[in-house]
């Protein structure tokens, strides 16, 4: 099908009709993650210690995101190399793959869930009163994991195939029934933070059925086939290395939020571990557009490659980072502007808003570095090259953040050496991946032109 042919058009177009849908779905979706904190934070005279012990579960939910993105998001850019390359029986294998690494990962991780829930979480940061919503919500939040990790890391392949709006309603369907259906349980039904576990369950379990009746239809290029879902170890470990990247992100991400929480909860208390929650809520809402035009151009630029259309691929990169730094100077100037709005969305504590403004300025300061993370992070994912990608998601988090975290308070910033050490890993990490990344692509872009066919140049 046309439509499906990245090969086609303009790059730039071919970028923005999969990021739009997608940028939507993210919306959708952060809809989906954030609502269950904007109701918490509003449930009266408790909400704020309710919201750090969500808060206090977000490592957890980290984790499995970081496993989903493994086994999921890490075989969509080798899936897209494999149709450029017109190899469907290949990328019929890696989708099946990615089902069954899916399946059995996510049964091992609930159950670790629940053995371990208890003293991770207290090591998480977790004090007496606050253990208690952390344990009231992610008892109930752990029994869907298999469905949130098939939905998320499957959807991906809907996307890779042309389909981005199928994509879209996926995520949609599912944050529609959440944030209709939260406040039902929450209040009506006065299950307060159980209640908010119980409402994303049900919308996970709709979403999932979704996902696989789309990828098993007849609509798609390459779809899921039962007989392929299966774990092949030649096909998985490719999964898993171009994974290894995407689960690195996410398990630092998890690293840090363990450290800034234990950190946060020595030197300030349950209220800071708050604070950072509704920081890192705010930051999700602003990194979602960038996060949408990346992976709406990782399956354009991965399929060009793998057609050897290297011209395209280079016009991809431009557009990636142009729009990127653009749309990250204009969110950090709404966040300078208005710091008290986007913190009421999350708490009507007027004690809480009043530090919290303070410390979103430090952890936003030079927020367009992260549009320079973000497109060379991508890019390296896009070409299969995992070890770049590796190295500079630990670059920025395990090797800079998480021990400034440790470090900043200590010697004389207290709670705010905490927030502080975010912004220092953009501008370090940020600039040293984007680099890198242009002068990896160059190199290589170059090297394989001389065997490459001659392509129509497409400037955008």
């Amino acid at each position: 099908m046309h439509k499906n042919d990245f090969s086609k058009g303009p790059v730039w177009k071919c970028i923005l009709t999969q990021a739009v849908p997608l940028t939507i779905a993210q919306l959708v979706q952060l809809l989906y993650n954030i609502v269950d904190r904007i109701y918490i934070g509003h449930m009266g005279d408790e909400n704020n210690i309710a919201l750090t012990g969500v808060g206090l579960t977000f490592p957890i939910v980290t984790l499995i995101m970081a496993f989903t993105a493994l086994f999921g998001m890490g075989g969509v850019p080798l899936f897209s190399i494999a149709r450029g390359r017109k190899d469907t029986r290949r990328a019929e294998k890696i989708i099946g793959n990615s089902m069954g690494l899916l399946i059995v990962s996510a049964l091992i991780l609930t159950l670790l869930g629940y053995l371990f829930y208890e003293p991770v979480l207290y090591a998480f940061g977790a004090s007496d009163d606050s253990f208690v919503y952390a344990e009231s919500y992610i008892r109930i939040y752990l029994i869907g994991t298999v469905f949130t990790m098939i939905t998320t890391g499957m959807n991906g392949y809907i996307s890779a195939q042309g389909f981005p709006g199928l994509g879209m309603v996926t995520v949609i369907i599912g944050a529609v029934i959440n944030i209709a259906i939260d406040p039902v349980f929450i209040f009506l039904l006065d299950m307060g933070v159980a209640g908010a576990a119980v409402a994303t369950i049900i919308s996970q379990i709709v979403s999932v059925v979704w996902v696989v009746r789309i990828l098993f239809g007849a609509g798609m290029e390459v779809p899921l086939k039962v007989k392929n879902i299966k774990i092949e170890w030649g096909i998985a470990k490719g999964i898993i290395k171009l994974g290894l990247s995407n689960f690195v992100m996410q398990g630092t991400n998890c690293v840090v939020q363990v450290v800034c929480n234990s950190t946060l909860q020595s030197y300030g208390g349950d209220i800071y571990v708050g604070i950072m929650t509704v920081t890192n809520s705010i930051r999700e809402i602003f990194t979602l557009p960038i996060g949408g035009i990346v992976s709406g151009s990782q399956p354009v630029i991965g399929y060009n490659y793998g057609a050897k259309a290297y011209d395209r691929v280079k016009s991809g990169i431009m557009f990636n980072s142009l729009i990127g730094t653009a749309y990250t100077t204009f969110a950090w100037i709404l966040v300078l502007i208005f710091p008290g709005f986007f913190f009421s969305i999350f708490s009507d504590d007027i004690g809480m808003r009043d530090i919290g403004i303070e410390m979103l300025h430090i952890y936003f300061f030079g927020f367009v570095f992260m549009s320079f993370q973000f497109s060379g992070q991508t890019i390296f994912q896009a070409v299969g090259d995992a070890n770049h990608a590796i190295f500079f998601s630990l670059l920025r988090k395990v090797i800079i953040v998480a021990p400034l975290t440790l470090i900043l308070p200590a010697v004389g910033f207290g709670v705010k050496g905490v927030f502080l050490a975010e912004p220092v890993s953009n501008v370090i990490g940020g600039t040293a991946c984007y680099l890198t990344m242009v002068r990896t692509m160059r190199r290589r872009l170059r090297n394989s032109a001389t065997s490459a066919p001659t392509q129509p140049h497409n400037s955008i």
